[in-house]
């Protein structure tokens, strides 16, 4: 099975305080054993980074430290999947179209990244979202 997973899921399954650990650690732990395909957009990295590096924790993860979880768990596991320009332009159109603005783009780079890779399932916390930036993956996007 292939699934992308987005920044909510993947710092949900890192991080052991987070409230959804439980429903997203076990995704992360069956890619680590080769039961799935784990992919992951170019920007989830860094938005994964830019999450883990201010989340409000105790202790404070710091930016080593949310550089190696990225490694470790993330890069060392998964596929990346790159977009190209003509994908950011093709994710700009249809969001323009479908009238969404604000930071639902991001999560329509990580569906467009999923539709380009053919996934069998794209992994969110936050369906809602998904579902309005890329209406036709309705059947892809999972919550764990």
């Amino acid at each position: 099975m292939r699934v992308l997973a987005d920044t909510s899921v993947l710092v949900a399954a890192m991080v052991e305080s987070h409230p959804a650990h439980d429903r997203a650690f076990p995704w992360l732990l069956r890619a680590k054993q080769g039961k799935l395909d784990l992919l992951v957009a170019t920007h989830t990295l860094a938005e994964t980074y830019a999450v883990l590096s201010t989340l409000p924790v105790q202790p404070r993860i710091s930016p080593d430290t949310a550089r190696r979880l990225i490694r470790d768990d993330i890069e060392s596991v998964g596929t990346i999947v790159e977009l190209r320009r003509g994908d950011y332009r093709r994710v700009l159109d249809n969001m323009s179209a479908l009238g969404l603005s604000g930071g639902v783009v991001y999560d329509a780079l990580a569906a467009f990244a999923a539709e380009k890779s053919k996934v069998d399932k794209l992994l969110t916390l936050n369906a809602r979202d998904f579902r309005r930036a890329w209406p036709q993956g309705t059947d892809v996007i999972t919550e764990p």
